[in-house]
């Protein structure tokens, strides 16, 4: 008859109050404190996860009526819990940081009506967004920070806030760590971020394009491999998405742009000089090249019909590919001599 005397259940405000006071003891406890705590915010958390689960908010088509969920999430709001455990996630067991991730998503699909409260909650508290991006320099958070941060980028509210925060531009140190499943990760996001919506991704863009191209810059001579060809590759979403036009302009007017694209054309790397290729055409189709530009393709234009009646012939099956060749080709040909004042 052990039943008896189990331990009642607690409800959701207890949880979060008692997580709360938990995770104060593993930021400044002693060794067996912080021990404890972990303990006991490792239950907490898994009893908050079966609560919204139980409750339906996991679901493509969350119950919004469960009272228990309710309260679960207006006591999560009201007492700050969230900015708590993402500044913590690393002091956390695995398995807690994982639960965290996924009670974050969960809320943040939560709709009542055509509100979205954890859209709300995270779209006026910019530390909690600044958090999750600063929680790439731990690899014990980083994954579970990016997977939350994609969470947030499916809302464009917060993406366009996002944007605005000066930790954005952290993501060129976090790109290019020594950690690849970090670097990785953090490259997600930030292609996300800059691809997922198009108008706050081209404001930030217009906005701060000498700050981020002299950052993106670095990027595209990296020593590293997979940064240079990720780089390259965005660069080349970035500047052929029609709504980028003007952000496209400023970037191809400018003679520096096009050397470094062609030195990556003639990278070791096959793959780097396809997305090197596809940036460089649109450096050869503008229509109103700028004096220093033109120079440079016409003192080279013997050299690159060359290169290009060559270029990765392996690809020739393409008919776009092969299209795009034949047209650089026949532009670069057409080529006049710089005028006498240029």
């Amino acid at each position: 008859m052990n039943f008896f005397f189990k331990s009642k259940q607690k409800g959701p405000v207890e949880l979060v109050k008692a997580t709360h006071d938990a995770m104060v003891r593993v930021e400044a406890g002693s060794e067996h404190q912080r021990t404890k705590a972990n303990d006991e915010i490792s239950k907490n958390v898994a009893s908050m996860l079966q609560i919204l689960r139980d409750g339906g908010a996991d679901k493509k088509v969350p119950d919004t009526t469960s009272e228990q969920v309710a309260q679960l999430a207006q006591e999560i709001y009201t007492t700050e819990l969230l900015p708590l455990l993402i500044g913590n996630l690393a002091r956390l067991e695995f398995e807690t940081r994982k639960e965290v991730s996924i009670i974050f998503g969960i809320l943040l699909r939560r709709k009542i009506g055509t509100r979205e409260p954890t859209v709300e909650y995270l779209n006026s508290r910019t530390n909690v967004l600044g958090s999750l991006i600063a929680g790439y320099a731990n690899p014990d958070a980083a994954i579970f920070c990016g997977n939350m941060l994609r969470e947030c980028f499916k809302h464009e509210v917060l993406v366009r806030t996002t944007l605005k925060l000066p930790e954005f531009l952290s993501f060129f140190d976090y790109v290019e760590g020594e950690n690849f499943d970090v670097t990785s990760d953090a490259f997600n996001s930030f292609h996300e971020a800059l691809t997922k919506f198009k108008e706050p991704a081209v404001a930030f863009l217009t906005d701060n394009y000498e700050a981020f191209f002299a950052k993106y810059t670095q990027l595209l001579e990296s020593n590293n491999y997979v940064v240079r060809r990720q780089s390259l590759k965005l660069l080349g979403e970035i500047l052929l998405e029609r709504k980028n036009f003007h952000v496209m302009i400023s970037y191809i007017k400018r003679s520096e742009n096009l050397k470094m694209i062609m030195n990556a054309l003639n990278d070791r790397s096959k793959s780097i000089q396809y997305e090197a290729f596809h940036i460089f055409k649109i450096f050869v189709a503008n229509p109103t090249k700028t004096p220093e530009v033109h120079k440079i393709l016409y003192k080279n234009k013997d050299k690159l019909v060359k290169f290009l009646v060559d270029f990765q012939n392996d690809k020739n099956s393409d008919e776009q590919f092969r299209d795009e060749k034949a047209f650089l080709v026949k532009e670069i040909r057409k080529l006049q001599p710089p005028k006498p004042d240029q």
